[in-house]
């Protein structure tokens, strides 16, 4: 089992309605499940939002809370619903109305990495997997739910900002008039977030000069589906971005890159934490 299920950090002054969440790049791979697995250590690791979070650590020093899973998307799949349960992987579930994650092999607790390779030998037991839903799964989404109630009551309003990466392989299908892109953003074609939100998170991006496509290949799962309310005034934009921009992704390390775009990050961030913020009225002259 890991130790933790996620990691909040919260800024000494909460001074917007954004919250930033990480929720695939969990590395806390414990023994006993890197043990269970058919996967080598690295393989294991071919579906992580690698170092996601850290792209991402100056958000509470500008004003917004930063939540990360530490549990790894491997093990358990807080972007998906609790009951998204695999019957070809898991004892004794029965097979539901047709899923295209769950037959893919990437239901809550998923049964396969990236490119489809199986992470176990054969089945695993239901109270397990209810373990690693209640363990870890539950405790997350409480938390994020926290906080945008939170921001609900202090703004009148939520944004989140659900970010991810995306292998690099992910965007040679795109034809985009303006080349490969580096971020898609996800609002589910307008369902999740009101669209002047989705436009300035778009302007966020291309102002630090990184060229961005909506809603393909990813309009967002369910933590856009299920938090995107924008008729109560919260919203929800998935953020991915191509992994080649900042790590080695045949050995999941940063590249030569990584400070120049975690320092380009901050400012994306920076910008983005300003959606959030109200302005006070003027002092009468």
């Amino acid at each position: 089992m890991t130790k933790h299920a996620y990691r909040l950090e919260m800024p000494q002054s909460r001074t917007t309605s954004v919250v930033f969440a990480s929720p695939h790049s969990g590395r806390d791979y414990s023994w006993g499940f890197l043990r269970r697995s058919v996967l080598d250590e690295r393989a294991i690791r071919s579906s992580e939002d690698a170092f996601v979070d850290l792209l991402l650590e100056d958000a509470p020093a500008l004003g917004a809370p930063l939540l990360a899973a530490m549990a790894p998307r491997a093990f358990i799949d807080v972007n998906r619903s609790a009951d998204e349960l695999d019957p070809a992987l898991v004892e004794g579930v029965r097979k539901i109305a047709h899923n295209p994650r769950v037959a893919s092999g990437l239901g809550v607790v998923p049964r396969v990495v990236a490119n489809g390779r199986a992470i176990y030998r054969g089945k695993i037991p239901l109270k397990e997997a209810e373990a690693r839903i209640r363990l870890y799964w539950r405790p997350y989404h409480e938390a994020l739910e926290g906080l945008l109630k939170e921001n609900l009551e202090i703004f009148d309003e939520a944004i989140l900002i659900d970010v991810h990466s995306m292998p690099h392989e992910a965007l040679e299908s795109i034809v985009h008039p303006g080349g490969r892109p580096d971020i898609v953003l996800g609002d589910r074609f307008g369902a999740a977030a009101h669209p002047e939100i989705v436009d300035r998170v778009e302007q966020a991006f291309l102002s630090a000069g990184l060229k961005v496509v909506r809603n393909a290949p990813f309009a967002g799962a369910y933590v856009t589906q299920h938090y995107g309310r924008p008729s109560r005034a919260q919203h929800v934009v998935q953020v991915e971005i191509d992994r080649s921009l900042y790590m080695n992704e045949q050995h999941i390390r940063p590249n030569g890159n990584f400070g120049a775009f975690r320092a380009l990050m901050q400012r994306i961030v920076g910008d983005i934490v300003t959606i959030g913020q109200k302005q006070l009225p003027l002092a009468a002259e």
